[in-house]
């Protein structure tokens, strides 16, 4: 049962505030399988000439900020990569703040170990103060135990993002969520994670390109992470069912977007 929840008017959308910025969850939004999604052009080009504030977010922590701006170009999308948020730069971001130059074993890609560079961390298996763990698609039983046994000599756990499993042409994949149980499981401790749903992915997001929250709109295709985030951030949520989610889906969460759309083209009359 949806319970009354449907795909929002164009009459209730026109009575919506106008955002000043916005966030924009990529896979499920913008793209799917490296295919634009409709509308997402159009919504890009509208954030551009208008020179609205806006960042493109991915709990995917894989890649590099200049390797997704790539992707989405070959996809057809032109967005330069300072307009990219990923779960590693927030990690390496959080970090940062909390011990400068600090040392980490890591489990992940270049997205994390480049992130973390940046931000002056030295990647160690002597000793690190931190094992951060983000998604590979090459997962070592050694490495992993080498985390565990970091962790249980004192080591911190922060890993990018709690996702379970992501998709891919061939069917469901394990993502850092289910790596992460099971070093959890292994240890007794918990990583705390950096990248949506929690607010802190959000908020640093918002800190990066100058703008509020009550003044932001939030456009995500999962409820569990980016509609929870948007919400616990205070900022205006966008829910699109070109994802992850469908309408039946809305009426098993206990919050709701403030609006919901077939896609992404459905929120273009807000942008200013």
């Amino acid at each position: 049962m949806t319970y009354g929840i449907r795909i929002t008017t164009p009459e209730e959308l026109a009575a919506l505030p106008h955002p000043h910025a916005w966030l924009c969850d990529m896979d499920g939004v913008l793209i799917r399988e490296n295919l634009v999604l409709p509308g997402a052009k159009e919504f890009i080009s509208a954030l551009e000439s208008s020179g609205t504030p806006y960042l493109v977010l991915t709990n995917n922590s894989i890649f590099t900020r200049r390797d997704l701006s790539a992707r989405l170009a070959t996809s057809g999308l032109d967005i330069p990569e300072e307009r990219i948020w990923t779960s590693a730069v927030a990690t390496a971001d959080f970090l940062a703040s909390q011990s400068h130059g600090g040392s980490a074993y890591v489990i992940g890609e270049a997205g994390l170990t480049t992130a973390l560079h940046q931000q002056g961390f030295v990647m160690t298996d002597t000793k690190p103060e931190y094992v951060v763990l983000g998604e590979t698609r090459n997962y070592s039983f050694s490495a992993i135990t080498q985390a565990i046994r970091l962790i249980e000599g004192g080591a911190k756990f922060i890993a990018t993002n709690p996702d379970a499993s992501g998709p891919s042409p061939e069917g469901t994949l394990p993502a850092t969520g289910s790596v992460a149980a099971l070093i959890t499981t292994a240890t007794n401790r918990k990583p705390y994670f950096v990248g949506k749903p929690n607010p802190i992915m959000i908020r640093a997001g918002l800190n990066r390109i100058g703008v509020h929250s009550e003044t932001t709109a939030f456009i995500g295709d999962r409820m569990d992470t980016d509609m929870r985030s948007g919400l616990e951030a205070g900022l205006q949520t966008h829910l699109v069912l070109s994802g992850s989610t469908a309408l039946e889906d809305v009426s098993t969460y206990p919050f709701r977007p403030v609006a919901i759309h077939e896609g992404i083209g459905g929120v273009v009359p807000l942008v200013s």
